[in-house]
């Protein structure tokens, strides 16, 4: 039997069908719509070369080579791509790897000639590795790979870039977390849920043994790990949910594939819980809010299934299931919380402001309605946090995201609605560095300016209630006019959140898009 409809209450207008459509679009793929990685496309050109499409995958990293030789984002962002580049095309070279498809024979080596250079510079950058997950585990893994495939054990003669080692370890990184990883792994330790999205890094003498098993298909929700675990493709024994959901990721063409998949929850979640924010009206399957609700165990949600559940994903969740109709109690947030925040998952390395912001509208909207529920004191707990977390130019950064600008907009949505006295002046702060930093185009961005980041500054310049500050309107006549000649979000997409490479959830940004014009239309700065 299939629920009826939910309808998100709010405005409609032109939005609406846009919205609409959104929804559509996330019924019809369950798999969730997210950018193709240059990390994990590399990891499998490397590891699982049987797979089809190989030689696609291996002219689509040739293609996305960039002009300095790098792969990936600029700056320290390049590294891990590269990384993962440069050693899946020396397994490809006839001679140095592998090479078990013909068509690997006629890689370019001026290809590897600019890689190994590009890689050189980037380990040897006085500038940190940004916080992104497995880094630590991945660099040094794939570092130690190259060193064996251009300098060979056993006598082998050296390869023609054997002269780029020995290859350091990047600027303020060491091997502490991989070396204890692996004395855990050798003493038969116990395998934490969160290594197993890296596991096609884990020591391959050692993973062979590890009692994993995948779940939906899948180890830690990666083609990648998957891929590794599951090893020769022709063994009788093979597992072939694992291998329907390698084939499944690749897709019918054999494409490059993202670093996670499938992202519903998280997917679903972000749009919904955008779209509601702001009171964009779209009516939602009953069923997919019921597969949202059925996400939340007593731990919370996760992003895929063969993730450990975390609290920035439980509090999305929670949240667009309260403005959905469907409330769930928060309980399960609460064994997140340390005392002081709210940490993504135990033992997490760093804190996530945006990670608290979710938890503050999660909260927040539970505590204002059930006021007899110990709610309150909790929320106003993590937006004293917020706001002390503000930096002294008026934004906020996160380890999820590239951008200060989906920080900014995360943590003054959830302290506007939910905390507007006491962080009137830091909401302040913020719209003014926001409009401070608009290009000259009316764009914003980190590196160039995008949609998804002008979106998130039309958010903080309109989101936040408070009254107008100067300039602001002529700012967002500027936005609009640059979203304008830029329609089509996913052609001019930049990949800005963190996994183990930077990537780009299409729907999500479209959503957040969305939610820009959509405040835009009610504060008057775009006609109805």
């Amino acid at each position: 039997m299939t629920a009826a409809p939910v309808a998100v209450a709010g405005v409609g207008g032109p939005g609406l069908a846009a919205g609409q459509a959104l929804v559509a679009a996330m019924a019809a793929d369950p798999a969730g719509t997210v950018s193709p990685s240059m990390y994990e496309t590399a990891r499998l050109v490397s590891d699982a070369p049987w797979l089809p499409g190989h030689a696609g995958r291996l002219r689509y990293l040739v293609a996305a080579q960039r002009a300095d030789g790098a792969w990936g984002a600029p700056g320290a962002y390049g590294l891990v791509p590269t990384l993962s580049a440069v050693e899946a095309l020396l397994r490809s070279v006839p001679g140095v790897g592998r090479a078990e498809r013909g068509e690997t024979a006629h890689l370019p080596p001026s290809v590897l000639d600019r890689g190994v250079g590009a890689l050189r510079r980037l380990l040897a950058a006085d500038e940190p590795v940004p916080d992104m997950p497995g880094v630590d585990l991945i660099v040094p893994a794939l570092l130690d790979r190259i060193d064996a495939l251009l300098c060979p054990a056993g006598g082998a003669e050296p390869s023609r870039w054997a002269h780029a080692l020995p290859l350091p370890m990047p600027h303020g990184m060491t091997r502490h977390r991989s070396e204890a990883v692996g004395r855990l792994l050798a003493a038969g330790g116990p395998v934490p849920e969160k290594l197993l999205h890296a596991f096609e890094v884990l020591d391959e003498r050692t993973r062979v043994r590890l009692p994993v098993r995948p779940v939906s298909g899948a180890v830690g929700a990666s083609p990648a790990a998957t891929a590794a675990w599951l090893g020769d493709p022709s063994r009788p024994d093979v597992d072939r949910a694992a291998l329907g959901y390698l084939t499944n990721a690749v897709g019918p063409g054999g494409g490059p594939v993202p670093c996670t998949t499938p992202i519903a929850v998280f997917e679903r979640s972000w749009v919904l819980s955008s779209l509601a924010r702001v009171g964009a009206a779209v009516d939602v399957p009953g069923r997919m809010v019921a597969d949202l609700a059925a996400a939340v165990g007593p731990a919370g949600a996760a992003t895929s299934p063969g993730l450990p559940t975390d609290a920035d994903t439980t509090a999305v969740t929670l949240f667009a299931l309260a403005r959905l109709g469907r409330p769930v109690a928060p309980d399960s947030l609460l064994g997140y919380d340390t005392g002081a925040r709210f940490c993504t998952w135990q033992g997490e390395d760093g804190a996530s402001v945006t990670t608290n912001a979710h938890v503050l509208e999660a909260l927040g909207w539970h505590a204002r309605h059930q006021p007899g529920r110990p709610y309150a004191d909790v929320a106003r707990r993590v937006a004293g946090w917020l706001i002390d977390g503000q930096l002294p130019d008026g934004r906020w950064t996160d380890r999820w995201h590239a951008s200060p600008y989906y920080a900014t907009s995360a943590v003054a949505a959830a302290l506007a609605e939910y905390a507007p006295e006491a962080a009137a002046a830091a909401l302040d702060r913020a719209v003014d560095w926001v409009r401070d930093t608009q290009r000259a185009d009316g764009s914003w961005g980190l590196w160039d300016g995008t949609p998804e980041e002008t979106a998130y500054a039309v958010q903080v310049l309109l989101g936040t209630g408070r009254p107008p500050r100067p300039g602001v309107g002529a700012a967002v006549r500027r936005a609009v006019a640059f979203l304008d000649d830029r329609d089509d979000v996913t052609g001019h997409a930049a990949p800005l959140w963190h996994d183990k490479d930077l990537y780009h959830p299409v729907l999500i940004v479209r959503a957040a898009v969305l939610t820009a014009r959509h405040l835009a239309r009610l504060s008057g700065h775009i006609g109805h």
